[in-house]
């Protein structure tokens, strides 16, 4: 296929597009064909991380308290409605464990750089950061654990957290003596030692209404950081005067930030659409995939 005729079939497709959108205007044509020929440097969101790390993967329990300021945008009512459908995204259950078997915690919650290369505690254990944590017996054990939970022999509870789109594993939410809590609970799960503690869990999962009422009002897209310094999609985003707002709390650094188009704007939708086809990652499209680990 020659370049014009390339050029030709794409035109076509953007044409189609923007007929079955509604997209009649000179101007969200035109929008819709310039967002489509970004060069950007898109990538995919990761997918779930079998690391024993909380943060080694999408922080997507933060939706569940995200505060107003999180969002920016040039217009507060814009920012206003997409926290609105934000915060419905995820919803949590909180349970009072009797009896917990710590054998199960496979997590934890305050990492270390080093500890998010390790899929398991059995890993992590025999690792150099571990080296001088030694568990021969029962005693070293319950010496070892205390020193993680130091109420552990009083049988104070201790707090989980789990998420869906995790999976099955648990993890502490403790932030002091990793090294002693993951040897000493690969110790136990090696001895088959019962241990149990009172706990309580946090369980945080995708709702599946909230998901739906994201997409039907809204464009969300994973723009990496250098979009905002990129003349071509600043000049779409803001000479058009669209309403949108952005978020970049989910992740660490250099995780791509989220930009939500209200579809109630044609402007908003024909970019969001031609963002899609310039590469753009669909963040729903993605919360949706990892609702069904579920």
């Amino acid at each position: 296929m020659s370049q014009s005729e390339q050029h030709s079939t794409i035109s076509s497709r953007l044409g189609a597009l923007a007929q079955r959108l509604g997209l009649i205007g000179r101007g969200q044509r035109l929008i819709l064909e310039r967002s489509s020929q970004l060069r950007l440097p898109f990538s995919p969101l990761p997918q779930p991380s079998q690391s024993i790390c909380w943060q080694d993967g999408p922080q997507l329990q933060r939706l569940l308290d995200l505060p107003r300021s999180a969002l920016s945008g040039p217009v507060q009512e814009d920012k206003a409605q997409a926290h609105a459908m934000l915060v419905r995204v995820i919803e949590a259950q909180e349970q009072q464990l009797s009896h917990f078997d710590l054998r199960m915690i496979n997590g934890l919650s305050a990492c270390a750089t080093q500890q998010a290369d390790h899929p398991t505690f059995e890993s992590y254990a025999a690792s150099e950061s571990c080296r001088q944590v030694r568990i021969i017996s029962y005693k070293d054990f319950v010496k070892t654990i205390s020193l993680a939970l130091p109420r552990f022999l009083a049988g104070e509870s201790i707090s989980l957290c789990q998420a869906s789109w995790r999976g099955e594993r648990v993890f502490w939410t403790g932030d002091h003596h990793n090294e002693a809590f993951a040897c000493a609970i690969a110790y136990a799960r090696r001895r088959e030692l019962e241990v149990n503690l009172p706990a309580e869990l946090s369980y945080y999962r995708l709702s599946e209404q909230g998901l739906s009422n994201l997409q039907q009002h809204y464009h969300v897209l994973a723009m990496p950081n250098a979009a905002w310094s990129d003349p071509a999609f600043m000049a779409l985003l803001l000479d058009n005067g669209l309403p949108y707002a952005r978020l970049s709390q989910l992740g660490g650094p250099g995780s791509p930030e989220f930009l939500l188009l209200p579809k109630h704007s044609s402007e908003a939708t024909a970019l969001g659409e031609g963002l899609r086809l310039a590469g753009a990652p669909d963040v729903v499209g993605y919360l949706q995939q990892l609702k069904a680990i579920d």
